[in-house]
């Protein structure tokens, strides 16, 4: 049984008072009062900032001297730099306003850069992930690991499709090519939260994006490594949450993953 330390409690307190807000506005989504953030492709709607003023301020009543970094409200320096909260609110922001269940909160810890823990919550599943170092994965206080899947044409992928305004298409649609004729199939949920979480529950066996933030893919990538999986960049490089890709796996598909993603990157037009 997993025996959360003081910063995991406070950070799965956070996760679950912001999802269940953010769940009573599901319930009424045409009252909410949205504004356009970036295009209507990343809009943000008021829920979105309640959530991460709940998250902000519960955690930093656990630990006022942790730095903060949150997808609405940027980095705030605490005392105390070495340890930081990493939060996403709402990942899953299209899925909220579009009335589907696929979304959740990631809240992460980080220590001299390296996440040391990892809570997703999706609050219509009622699926709470979380995942401390050297603890395990857990899923509503039940262990989680990642798939014994080898096969590559067995295998279930989860991945990030680029939307208007980013980059990397081209790349995106040779990766199909590639990948199409040699996998089960390949699955995107609209949430980097999800898509980890289930990679970690054995729910897919992978998961890559090229372009995604560090409240994205933070806690994931925890949950990963701590369910028995591989966490790398989609390079092969190692993973830093900061680089702004992410490749996860079982582990036992993880190279003949990347050798993919890297022939795709190399075969499309500059």
């Amino acid at each position: 049984m997993l025996s959360p330390s003081d910063d995991l409690k406070a950070m799965i307190e956070a996760a679950k008072a912001a999802g269940d807000g953010l769940e009573r506005h599901f319930g009424r989504l045409a009252d909410l009062a949205i504004r356009s953030k970036a295009g209507p492709s990343d809009m943000v709607s008021i829920a979105d900032e309640e959530a991460e003023q709940t998250t902000r301020s519960i955690l930093a009543r656990a630990r006022p001297s942790y730095a903060f970094l949150g997808e609405e409200g940027g980095a705030v320096g605490g005392t105390d730099d070495a340890q930081c909260w990493i939060v996403d609110p709402l990942d899953g922001t299209t899925n909220f306003l579009f009335a589907c269940p696929l979304w959740g909160v990631n809240v992460a810890l980080a220590r001299e850069g390296k996440v040391v823990a990892g809570v997703t919550y999706i609050p219509v599943l009622n699926e709470l992930y979380v995942a401390e170092e050297g603890k395990g994965a857990w899923l509503n206080g039940q262990r989680i690991h990642v798939s014994r899947r080898d096969r590559l044409d067995e295998c279930l992928l989860g991945c990030g499709i680029p939307f208007a305004g980013k980059p990397d298409h081209p790349v995106f649609a040779r990766e199909m090519a590639l990948l199409t004729s040699h996998v089960a199939g390949i699955r995107r949920t609209g949430s980097a939260a999800v898509d980890l979480a289930w990679t970690a529950a054995g729910r897919w066996d992978a998961y890559w994006e090229r372009c995604t933030s560090a409240w994205d893919m933070a806690p994931g990538a925890m949950l990963v490594t701590e369910a028995g999986g591989r966490v790398s960049q989609v390079t092969g490089a190692s993973f830093d949450v900061h680089k702004g890709n992410v490749c996860v796996t079982n582990g036992l598909i993880h190279d003949r993953l990347i050798g993919h993603l890297n022939q795709a990157l190399a075969e499309t037009p500059a």
